[in-house]
């Protein structure tokens, strides 16, 4: 088998697409204006932000002037609960969300629950959704926002949004969904779905890294987050990244186009990925079997750790990941991993494959082979598989 290199890491980030480079280029070299300037090159920046604000926009099917260009989606995750929580606060103090969002989230829920906030974390199943019957009992008069992931980073989950949409329509309460995994790969209505803000960037869908948007429905009561020169209608200061903004522009408007059948091959390439990979003896697949994102594969593979995993395949050519901290220095396993009930052990042996427009069939069967590969050699060694199983499988 010869080595090749396999790009399976789109989760994390995506390739600049050619389209969103090009259309990026003239704004990083030639047309240099400040949108903030009267003059013609000025006027230009302008037009090109409008005409990205329009291309969002329509990807979402949201109005243009409930766009607000940032700086990506922990920007946006940031803005949304500390920017609603303290704008909102003589309504209630109390914020509803899940224990399985992404760190972003959970770490500035934290901080507000010092600012003398209220959190509710929801648990969810075995295969990460949430229970509608329990966010509804969560529920508190002084109530404000609910929060809840569109599809979760590391196992690909997605969650009943319009349904959740339905219930905070109901009540009257706000709903924000950090859709950064999300958009540009599934379909997203905020109208349909009651989705009140929602966050997103760029390179999660073949744009530039360090540029993103939030949709804040209008009407929202939100708290500026960066205070400066009245840019983006004063809710975020500061001189706007014009070639990054394109570039989003671009890589919405290109998702908007071909999203249904990116969908539909991307998602079949998966499957028949998840089908072979599964041959391998004490292996699972993480998330909901059906409602997941269309190129996500998240497997908890028996009998060796996610960080040998990930620097095996490295060294066969794939880029992949963890679910497993462990990965980023940590002992701890993935707090999603955990949150959909894995042991400890199971937890620690995760791979995430994570596939997009730009791999194909061969890159496929090559993963295949690489990761049964893997798996054996890196068994053959470990201290923890005897007589073909782990030993923890003789206690279960």
């Amino acid at each position: 088998m010869s080595q090749r290199f396999v790009y399976a890491d789109n989760a994390a980030t995506t390739p600049v697409s050619d389209s969103v480079f090009n259309a990026m280029l003239p704004f990083i070299k030639d047309q240099y204006g400040n949108p903030s300037s009267i003059y013609s090159i000025g006027r230009e920046a302008t037009a090109a932000i409008k005409k990205a604000r329009e291309q969002v926009a329509a990807l979402l099917n949201a109005k243009t002037d409930e766009i607000i260009f940032n700086g990506g989606g922990s920007e946006g995750d940031n803005t949304v609960l500390k920017g609603y929580a303290f704008a909102n606060r003589k309504k209630g103090n109390h914020i509803i969300s899940t224990k399985i969002e992404h760190h972003a989230m959970l770490h500035a829920m934290e901080w507000l629950e010092k600012q003398g906030f209220e959190v509710t974390l929801l648990g969810v199943d075995e295969y990460g959704r949430i229970s509608l019957d329990e966010l509804r009992a969560a529920i508190r008069p002084e109530t404000i926002l609910i929060s809840v992931m569109a599809a979760n980073n590391e196992i690909g989950t997605v969650q009943p949004l319009a349904e959740i949409g339905a219930i905070a329509k109901e009540h009257k309460i706000a709903f924000h969904t950090d859709a950064v995994q999300a958009v540009g790969h599934i379909p997203l209505d905020v109208e349909a779905m009651n989705i009140t803000m929602l966050s997103m960037s760029a390179h999660k869908f073949h744009g530039p890294k360090g540029v993103g948007a939030l949709y804040v429905k209008r009407g929202t009561r939100i708290d500026t987050f960066l205070h400066g020169g009245g840019q983006e209608r004063s809710r975020r200061g500061g001189t706007e990244n014009v070639a990054g903004i394109v570039g989003l522009g671009q890589a919405a408007e290109d998702a908007r186009v071909n999203l249904e059948a990116d969908m539909s091959r991307i998602a079949a390439m998966r499957d028949r990925m998840v089908k072979a990979i599964l041959e391998i003896p004490y292996t699972r697949l993480n998330g909901h079997p059906t409602d997941r994102l269309p190129g996500n594969a998240n497997f908890s593979i028996e009998g060796i750790e996610g960080e040998a995993i990930v620097l095996t395949l490295d060294n066969m050519g794939i880029a992949a990941s963890s679910g497993s901290a462990c990965s980023s220095g940590s002992l701890d396993p993935s707090h999603v991993l955990m949150s959909i009930g894995l042991s400890h052990a199971v937890a620690h042996g995760s791979l995430r494959l994570s596939l997009d427009s730009q791999n194909t069939e061969e890159d496929v069967d090559y993963i295949i082979q690489s990761v049964k590969t893997m798996a054996e050699n890196l068994r053959a060694v470990s201290p923890v598989w005897e007589d073909g199983k782990p030993l923890w499988a003789n206690f279960q």
